[in-house]
C-alpha cells in the first residue's frame, strides 16, 4: 500500500514576476507531528472490501540545511464478508537532503499485526546529470537508474506549492519515493486547485487546524495521480487528494487505491516553529 505520505505550461515573460515572489519568499516546511483517523470513503471493486478503518501517524522535521526525515506509520484494517478483518501496518523511515539530491529511505510492511509482508532498504541519488541512481539492499540487493528529471518526494511538496503560488493549476513531474518494492519510478500528475485564502473557508477546519492557528495561511485542493511508466492513455495506480497549506502539512485527505478509496480526517496537530536555513 503507498504512501501519503505527492504538466504545467507558461510563458517566460508570465513566470518572472512570479518567480522573483518566490525568490523572496522560499518554501519553508514546517516541523510537525500529524495524525489522521482513515476510514471508508469508497466501496467496491473485486476485493470486497465492505467496511475499513486505520490510522496515520506522522513526524515529519528537519529543514533546507540539515535535510529532511520523515517517519510515517499507516495501519488500515479492511474488513470483508468473504475474507474477514485484513490488518495492514507500514511502516516508514526516509531521509532526505536539503537539496533535494538524496534520500535514504526504510520501509517495512506487515500482515495482521505480525506476518512481515515486505521490507525495502536503500539510497538514491540525484546525478549532476539529472540521472537517478538508487542502490537498494532490500528486498534484494540490486541497483538501477532511471534517465530524465526526477523529484523525491519533499522536493515534489515544495514544487506544489510553488506551483500553487505562481497560479499553475497542474504539476507533471516523475517522481520516486522508494515504496512498494523501490523498484519504481512514477508518472505523477498533480492537479492544483485555486487558492483559499487565509481567512477563508474557515467552517471545514478541524479543531486541530485552528488550535495551531493555520487559519493564517493560504492552501490548495490539490490530487496527484500515480502513473507507472508509459507511454499512452493509463490508468492511475494511485491517486491522493488533499488541502495543502503553504506550511506543507495536509489536511482532509482522501487515498483512492483503485477498488476502493479511504478518507483520512486530521485528529490531532503538533507544530513547531519553522526556521530560515543560515549557513
Amino acid at each position: 500500500m503507498r504512501l501519503f505520505v505527492v504538466a504545467f505550461g507558461l510563458s517566460i515573460a508570465s513566470l518572472m514576476p512570479a518567480l522573483a515572489e518566490t525568490a523572496k519568499a522560499p518554501v519553508q516546511l514546517a516541523p510537525h507531528r500529524a495524525v489522521y483517523d482513515l476510514s471508508l470513503l469508497r466501496a467496491g471493486g473485486s476485493n470486497g472490501v465492505e467496511g475499513a478503518r486505520g490510522r496515520i501517524a506522522m513526524e515529519f522535521g528537519g529543514d533546507a540545511c540539515d535535510g529532511y526525515t520523515l517517519k510515517y506509520r499507516q495501519v488500515t484494517i479492511l474488513n470483508s464478508s468473504e475474507s474477514g478483518a485484513n490488518t495492514m501496518d507500514v511502516q516508514t523511515a526516509t531521509y532526505e537532503t536539503g537539496d533535494g539530491r538524496s534520500m535514504h529511505f526504510k520501509s517495512t510492511s506487515f500482515r495482521q499485526g505480525l506476518i512481515k509482508d515486505s521490507e525495502v532498504d536503500g539510497d538514491a541519488k540525484i546525478s549532476p546529470d539529472g540521472m537517478l541512481n538508487v542502490d537498494l539492499k532490500q528486498p534484494r540487493k540490486t541497483a538501477f537508474g532511471a534517465a530524465g528529471e526526477t523529484v523525491f518526494p519533499t522536493e515534489h511538496l515544495k514544487r506544489l506549492i510553488e506551483a500553487g503560488r505562481r497560479g499553475d493549476t497542474t504539476l507533471s513531474v516523475k517522481v520516486y519515493d522508494g515504496s512498494n518494492k523501490g523498484d519504481k519510478v512514477y508518472d505523477t500528475l498533480g492537479l492544483i486547485g485555486r487558492k483559499i485564502e487565509p481567512g477563508a473557508a474557515l467552517a471545514s477546519l478541524e479543531e486541530a487546524v485552528r488550535k495551531d492557528d493555520l487559519t493564517s495561511l493560504a492552501r490548495w485542493p490539490i490530487t496527484i495521480s500515480y502513473f507507472e511508466e508509459g507511454k499512452g492513455d493509463r490508468t492511475p495506480v494511485y491517486r491522493i487528494s488533499f488541502e495543502l497549506f503553504e506550511n506543507g502539512i495536509s489536511r482532509d485527505l482522501r487515498l483512492d487505491y483503485g477498488d476502493f478509496a479511504l478518507k483520512g480526517e486530521l485528529k490531532s496537530l503538533d507544530v513547531q516553529k519553522a526556521t530560515a536555513c543560515k549557513r
